[in-house]
């Protein structure tokens, strides 16, 4: 997949909305933020992804200390910024190198991790948009498969390392399988928890689970991504549904 690319198209599909919203909208997935304050959010979140990679940072950034980290007055030149901050990660990845270790809140990585995080970044806030108005949200199967299992490297990592409570107990499991023609085994993720473990895993596999999710991979990666229930979806759930509302429970970023 190319990330670069699909950074950049998400960015400007968010700006779009944004020039046909209302600056005041609610974003109900998004509690107390309206469209203004999210597309500040994802336009300074940009920037400071590429500060960071720019200026070499082993540390987080105070996002106050971003630069030019508040758009422009002024619709045209608001929705330039959010897509310059866009390419500004990947000329900074650019500069730096590819492989340069780089800081992330999961520890070091290297520098072109960031560009699949803001990649999913941009993508999961454009449906939180496209819901606030109403519309139909649309996403390639390949690129929400491929930000589902970015969201479970992520909240995996984390569950491991933060302490709190698994939200798995020993020995569940829970199996999401995406219906779409083409995506293989990459439309198979296996999330679990190993009786007596006190972390929380993730495969591409075929498996049974406590619980297990079938249908498309937008409407998984909408529900994994605690966008909408799956009562709202085309997903059948097959086995415990009290395990997948006690992950979506605890799964929060």
């Amino acid at each position: 997949m190319d990330y670069a690319a699909a950074l950049l198209d998400e960015t400007r599909a968010l700006g779009e909305l944004f020039r046909t919203g209302d600056p005041a909208l609610p974003i109900p997935t998004c509690p107390d933020w309206n469209l203004t304050q999210l597309f500040r959010h994802v336009g300074r979140g940009h920037r400071w992804a590429a500060q960071i990679v720019a200026d070499r940072l082993d540390h987080a950034l105070d996002p106050r200390d971003v630069v030019d980290g508040k758009p422009p007055a002024g619709l045209d030149a608001a929705i330039d910024w959010l897509n310059d901050g866009a390419q500004l990660v990947l000329d900074a990845i650019a500069q730096v190198g590819a492989d340069n270790p780089a800081w992330t809140f999961l520890g070091p990585r290297p520098a072109v991790w960031w560009v699949r995080r803001r990649l999913h970044e941009a993508t999961v806030h454009r449906a939180d948009v496209v819901l606030a108005l109403g519309g139909e949200f649309t996403l390639p199967p390949a690129l929400a498969g491929d930000g589902i299992g970015e969201w479970l490297d992520l909240v995996t990592l984390r569950l491991g390392r933060d302490g709190q409570p698994l939200p798995l107990s020993d020995g569940e499991s829970v199996h999401l399988h995406a219906t779409d023609d083409g995506l293989g085994p990459a439309g198979e993720w296996t999330i679990s928890r190993a009786a007596g473990a006190g972390t929380v895993s993730w495969a591409h596999e075929h498996g049974k689970g406590s619980v297990a999710l079938r249908g498309p991979a937008r409407d998984l990666f909408l529900a994994v991504m605690r966008r909408v229930p799956v009562a709202d979806t085309d997903i059948a759930v097959f086995g415990d549904a009290a395990v997948w509302q006690n992950w979506v429970d605890h799964t929060a970023f």
